[in-house]
């Protein structure tokens, strides 16, 4: 099984690097059992052909890094949300099989994306993590699928914060924003709470 990193890269600046570095370097120790550290900006190099505007730098790797890809990257319109229940599913590393997560995805009917309910708790949508809006605050399940880069990054600089959200929730707040390491809070797609549906 091999995994993923997906870096942003806008105009030849690579995002969240020391973020995607932990995480590279956890599953590699958690999923491979290496103990090894590697330091992705050693290893990523931004090629003068990606060098003008915004792309997903995508490294391939398993024990070693295999692959390394600049491609190009446009943002889908997300205004509308399913919330889709599977207490089984695991994607606890960023793995390059999404098939799960896709045959989730497909429940989706005519709604844009998916919220995933796990055994009672919302985690993530199809990719990336959900932040919730009070009218104050911006607040994260505590129960995601995938912890994100961005996810990390936020709560680190104490711009989110974390809690528990079910489907009961839901009405505590009045929008949701999409995050993941290619949108962040000024990027990101954000929807009425009103347009999410409930099964």
């Amino acid at each position: 099984m091999t995994l993923l990193e997906t870096i942003k890269c806008l105009d030849g600046k690579l995002y969240n690097l020391q973020w995607h570095t932990t995480r590279f370097n956890q599953a590699r120790k958690e999923y491979f059992g290496l103990n090894t550290k590697m330091n992705l900006a050693n290893f990523v190099k931004v090629p003068s052909s990606s060098k003008k505007g915004l792309l997903k730098c995508r490294i391939t790797y398993s024990k070693t890094i295999d692959k390394l890809e600049f491609l190009p990257h446009e943002f889908r319109k997300v205004e509308s949300l399913k919330l889709v229940e599977n207490n089984t599913i695991n994607y606890n590393f960023k793995f390059s099989n999404r098939e799960e997560l896709r045959k989730l995805f497909e429940q989706r009917d005519d709604c844009d994306d998916i919220l995933i309910v796990k055994n009672g708790f919302i985690s993530d949508s199809f990719a990336a993590n959900p932040i919730f809006f009070d009218g104050d605050t911006w607040w994260t399940p505590d129960t995601p699928l995938l912890p994100g880069t961005q996810r990390a990054r936020l709560i680190s600089e104490r711009k989110i914060s974390v809690c528990k959200i079910s489907p009961s929730d839901l009405s505590k707040y009045n929008k949701v924003g999409l995050i993941n390491a290619l949108q962040d809070m000024k990027d990101m797609p954000i929807i009425d709470i009103d347009n999410i549906r409930i099964g």
